[in-house]
């Protein structure tokens, strides 16, 4: 219930948030208006962010120096001048660590975003680099060159290596409960469920939920992943239960509708205890790359690019898809006659297993396996329905007796897989895509997973490195479905990268 005087401030202001105190009238009749001061929470949090900064610009020096001073030393045994040397360093490396700085490679946002930070040390070498060819040129500095060739290159790639690690760290303190931060998710029951689900666990995100505001109403505390998440306090409290739980961070999963000035209200009411006012975007399964920002007369406007299917972008991917697969064969030829081998030495039958399967457009094709099962495996396939341990359309039973003993080690390692290049190489798949399905598979979509056949099936993809057999149906179609929409050959490599893991440390397959 609201009191007496937030059913005036109510009245006066529209808004339902607690009001804002209101400046006092001093002695002298002027009135006093005291800017909010840093409760301890915010300071603490802005402690740990300058202290991993401070980690960051060292480690970033000692890798440029590094980098410019050892071309520097190699000049001097090549008998380049001292003096030249000496200026290629200082230059170099001041430039390049300027750069850095400027283009906020270090910022606390990105203590959460790999590729932002990595696209921004890129971004920073590469305008260093241009800067210093630019004044090699214009001053005829050509004792600069070795930097240019072979300095910067090598620093840069450094610079994400040391990166990468300093992540790492956060994440492995995180998992811990430390440098996460505390947050207060506020919104209504559906859409702070979705936000639960999206940043658990606390070490892969950053943000460490301690409690829950409803704007519905509901006091029902909320449970995800067998963790039970405390509802406290009401759309007028919401700065109150903020400061009492301790929290640096408030995430706005929805807001009221009929509150149109709510974030910007509660955005004064926290100023001086938390650090972010974080907005969750009502566009999921949207990557990062399809959204930018805008504001027009104050308006503030999220633009998503609509996803399209064919153009310059997939060219390029037909052409990875080409390359990769053209290499990946070679090897694969070199090895085929030992797996033909083992294959036959266990079980009677051919090398290679053919199956339709249904591609890009509803085309079935032909895919092409090694041999994992047993000749008769599709007879006895009735017969194991009811053992079924997959989920929604698809079958998996992890001690399949179809399957042979050498095709366990073949599943496991994923090696039944490779043949599935040719299908690459001859345009019916791709490299990374969702997983090709069977045509009775196909029979039972609906217009939603149908979209999963708006690209090529692919060897590997999202699926193949969360989990696999181990996904529910709604997750794998989940996870097909954002690739779909969100793909770009950036994350084609990223994934290529993250299989090649998943062969070394399977998990779900069976």
């Amino acid at each position: 219930m609201t009191s007496v005087e937030d059913a005036v401030s109510i009245a006066r202001t529209g808004s339902v948030l607690a009001p804002i105190a209101a400046p006092r009238a001093t002695s002298s009749g002027t009135r006093s208006v005291v800017a909010p001061r840093v409760s301890a929470t915010l300071e603490r949090r802005r402690t740990w962010e300058r202290r991993h900064r401070n980690w960051l610009q060292i480690t970033d020096a000692g890798v440029i120096l590094v980098a410019v001073g050892a071309t520097a030393a190699v000049q001097l045994v090549t008998g380049v001048a001292a003096e030249e040397a000496l200026r290629t360093v200082v230059l170099s490396a001041t430039l390049w660590y300027l750069m850095l700085s400027l283009l906020h490679t270090r910022d606390a946002a990105l203590f959460r975003s790999g590729t932002t930070e990595n696209r921004g040390v890129l971004h920073a070498t590469g305008l260093a680099l241009g800067i210093i060819a630019m004044l090699s040129v214009l001053l005829g500095w050509h004792s600069m060159q070795p930097v240019l060739l072979v300095g910067l290159p090598l620093g840069g790639a450094a610079l994400l290596v040391t990166r990468r690690v300093w992540r790492h760290r956060l994440t492995a303190q995180r998992a811990q409960g430390r440098f996460a931060s505390r947050t207060l998710v506020v919104g209504n029951r559906d859409d702070v469920e979705h936000v639960l689900r999206s940043l658990h666990p606390t070490g892969t995100t950053g943000y460490d939920v301690v409690g829950i505001t409803l704007l519905d109403g509901n006091a029902r505390d909320l449970a995800h992943d067998g963790v039970l998440f405390p509802v406290l306090g009401n759309i007028t409290s919401i700065a109150e239960t903020a400061a009492e739980l301790g929290v640096d961070t408030v995430l706005i999963a929805s807001r009221p509708a009929d509150e149109p000035d709510f974030v910007k209200t509660l955005s004064w009411q926290l100023e001086g205890k938390v650090a972010e006012l974080v907005l969750s975007n009502p566009l999921p399964e949207v990557a990062a790359d399809r959204i930018s920002f805008s504001t027009v007369d104050g308006l503030p406007l999220i633009r998503a690019r609509v996803s399209a299917y064919e153009g310059t972008r997939y060219t390029v991917k037909r052409t990875l898809d080409v390359i990769v697969a053209a290499a990946a064969l070679i090897p694969i030829a070199l090895i085929t006659p030992i797996l033909a081998l083992l294959v036959k030495i266990d079980s009677p039958g051919p090398l290679f297993y053919f199956q339709t399967r249904v591609g890009r457009d509803g085309q079935n094709f032909t895919i092409v396996k090694f041999r994992s099962m047993k000749t008769d495996a599709e007879q006895q396939l009735a017969a194991l329905k009811e053992q079924n341990q997959g989920s929604g359309l698809l079958f998996k039973m992890k001690d399949d007796p179809r399957v042979t003993r050498v095709g366990k080690v073949l599943r496991k390692l994923s090696l039944d897989e490779l043949p599935q290049f040719w299908n690459v190489l001859i345009g019916d798949m791709s490299v990374v895509g969702p997983r090709p399905p069977l045509p009775h598979e196909v029979s039972g979509y609906d217009d939603f997973v149908s979209r999963r056949m708006f690209v090529k099936p692919g060897i590997t993809g999202l699926w193949q490195v969360s989990g696999r057999s181990d996904l529910s149906w709604e997750d794998s179609v989940r996870l097909d479905l954002r690739y779909v929409e969100n793909w770009s050959v950036k994350d084609d490599l990223h994934i290529m990268w993250r299989t090649a893991k998943a062969m070394v440390q399977p998990s779900g397959a069976y």
